[in-house]
Parts: C-alpha cells; sequence; structure tokens
C-alpha cells in the first residue's frame, strides 16, 4: 500500500524535529527516521495499530514510537497519516476530518 502524509503530519514532524534539535540535532534526526521507519512498515502491515480511542473508527488506527503516537487512516489503496502526537495528548475531532 501507499502511504500519503497529511499536511498537518508533516508539519507536525517538523515540529517535533525542530524540539529536538534545541538540544540535539542528531537525536532529533535520529527520531524522524525512527518515525518513517515505523511509518513505512504500515506499508505492510497496516492493520497493526490500535483503533485511535478517541476517534472508535476501525479504520483510524495509531502506532507508537518512542512518546509519539502516529495516527494514520486505513484506505481502500492507500494509508493515510493523520497526525503525529505526543502520547499524552488526545487527538481532536477536526484532525481526523
Amino acid at each position: 500500500m501507499k502511504i500519503f502524509w497529511s499536511p498537518l503530519a508533516v508539519e507536525r514532524l517538523e515540529n517535533i524535529f525542530e524540539y529536538i534539535s534545541k538540544d540535539d540535532s542528531i537525536a532529533a534526526q535520529k527520531m524522524i527516521e525512527r518515525i518513517f521507519k515505523k511509518v513505512e512498515s504500515l506499508s505492510k502491515f497496516p492493520e497493526r495499530g490500535r483503533k485511535v480511542p478517541e476517534a472508535n473508527r476501525e479504520e483510524i488506527r495509531e502506532v507508537f514510537e518512542s512518546e509519539y503516537r502516529i495516527i494514520y487512516r486505513i484506505e481502500p489503496k492507500r494509508i493515510f497519516i493523520i497526525s503525529i502526537r505526543n502520547f499524552k495528548q488526545l487527538l481532536p475531532d477536526k484532525d481526523i476530518k
């Protein structure tokens, strides 16, 4: 399956990089690489993530990388990365639509 990123997910990824790189640019790069690797693994096993509790919809799922939730939607021929959030943050309804 092909993977597509929402503008919001790309923005969140950039924010994560900027935040971590304030202290350690190498650690920031490694975190981004781990997130990309986790996302790429979804192309073979898209249903491995758990259903997002706030959404309670079968097609909206999440996997974790470190303290980040990678939230995605399974569609017929693609995986759509909706957002990336800290595991302590809930997913607002507006991000799902």
